[in-house]
């Protein structure tokens, strides 16, 4: 972020595109690295914008890629939660009916 942050303020000074410190320059790199891109500043130089090229996608493979992970072991971890839960729901739904695990009744009868 400091690093994209002072690029820009440097590739873009002199140019009349709102980068008037390197401190701007790091919230414009926050914005472009989290692909939120709020449009409030915007390279107007050609290095500018081979800057911000390279902050766009560097922000989606630091940040967007890892999350499909992430996002996948979370539904993994809960898929067996919830397996757990429903496990646990139906012995007692059978334990209330009086039935075994095998699927026989207390009497000795199966159902």
């Amino acid at each position: 972020v400091l690093l994209f942050g002072t690029l820009m303020y440097y590739a873009e000074l002199g140019m009349d595109s709102g980068f008037e410190s390197i401190l701007l320059g790091c919230w414009w790199s926050i914005v472009t690295v989290t692909t939120v891109g709020y449009g409030d500043l915007a390279p107007k130089s050609t290095v500018g914008r081979l800057i911000g090229s390279v902050a766009v996608i560097l922000g989606i493979v630091i940040l967007a890629l890892p999350m499909t992970v992430i996002v996948s072991k979370f539904n993994e971890s809960y898929g067996a939660e919830k397996r757990k839960a429903e496990k646990k729901t139906l012995a007692k739904i059978r334990a209330r009916a009086g039935m075994l695990e095998d699927g026989s009744t207390d009497n000795g009868r199966t159902v």
